[in-house]
């Protein structure tokens, strides 16, 4: 497509992320992208090559991010489309089960992570004057479950911090909180074990999913959207 944008996805390394990468590549955009294992965006990068850039980043480490975002708009430019995918979900159980420390890393990554980003690319996107950030939430950020409190807390807070960002950014620029719905995913499987094979693959879902975030524009500042078919 000639409409080629720069679109910036963290959480690249597999299920819904790297559904995205390969989606929007195919439509002709540039990705640059992120996730912790070496070893995946290493692979991602050799299999898509250039003009696509994959580095391996921990967002929730505010000065990784800093450093990714810093190299990232000198030389590659300012994302058009900001998605913030990276999460984890705690294992299935009571959350008097959970300990301190896995609720730790959760709130680091799903929240942290994505005000890390967010910190670190807004100011080059309000200085250009335009630019589409999409927080990943979750049915479970708009509803609950036993078993999943802590995930669900975390994006619960995404759809807060997603619609006082909405009310913070310039005109020109929106931030949503997107649902993708329910995909069968390494994620999905840790809490629905062999039954999330009835859903959906990433990249079935990315069929819809794709379209339907590329169109998003500064109209859609403050919405909750969920992804088509969802």
């Amino acid at each position: 497509m000639s409409d080629s944008r720069l679109i910036l996805i963290t959480g690249a390394s597999r299920g819904l992320g790297r559904a995205l990468v390969q989606g929007f590549a195919a439509r002709g955009h540039r990705i640059t992208g992120c996730a912790r294992s070496e070893v995946l965006m290493t692979e991602l990068q050799e299999q898509l090559g250039k003009p696509h850039h994959f580095s391996a980043v921990d967002v929730s480490d505010d000065r990784a991010v800093a450093s990714y975002a810093e190299k990232m708009l000198s030389e590659v430019g300012t994302p058009d489309l900001l998605i913030n995918g990276a999460a984890i979900i705690n294992r299935n159980a009571p959350l008097w089960e959970i300990s301190a420390a896995e609720i730790d890393e959760m709130l680091s990554i799903n929240i942290a992570g994505t005000a890390n980003v967010i910190r670190h690319f807004t100011p080059a996107m309000i200085e250009r004057g335009s630019g589409v950030i999409v927080n990943f939430s979750s049915g479970w950020g708009r509803s609950t479950s036993p078993d999943v409190a802590p995930y669900c807390a975390t994006k619960w807070a995404i759809e807060g911090l997603t619609e006082a960002l909405a009310q913070e950014l310039p005109q020109g620029l929106a931030t949503v909180a997107f649902n993708p719905g329910i995909v069968d995913t390494d994620m999905l499987r840790s809490c629905f074990g062999e039954g999330a094979g009835q859903h959906e693959s990433p990249e079935d879902w990315s069929k819809s999913a794709v379209p339907f975030l590329e169109a998003l524009g500064p109209s859609d500042n403050g919405r909750a959207l969920t992804c088509p078919g969802h």
